[in-house]
């Protein structure tokens, strides 16, 4: 089919059972191209694409959106983590 595709992806990335190396991704591609990603331990967003630079620079001016994301990582993250790791430690 032809067409375009664009879409967003919510990712919480760790390696430590304490969740110390924790981070939050946000990314936005476009035809499975990454245009743009916020990254908590980064603490903005991150252009990839000459379009992704533009849209970085103005999402960037939103303090209140950045600082939110970055919170993401406590409030999002670890929560659902210690949620999903206990559930899968008690069944082993």
């Amino acid at each position: 089919a032809d067409g375009y595709y664009q879409y967003q992806k919510n990712e919480c990335v760790y390696r430590t059972s304490d969740y110390s190396d924790m981070v939050y991704l946000l990314s936005f591609s476009y035809n499975k191209d990454v245009d743009l990603q916020f990254n908590s331990t980064v603490g903005e967003f991150v252009g990839l694409t000459e379009f992704g630079v533009k849209q970085a620079e103005n999402l960037n001016k939103n303090q209140a959106l950045v600082q939110g994301l970055k919170a993401a990582v406590d409030t999002v993250c670890r929560n659902n983590a210690q949620l999903l790791d206990s559930a899968v430690r008690d069944k082993t």
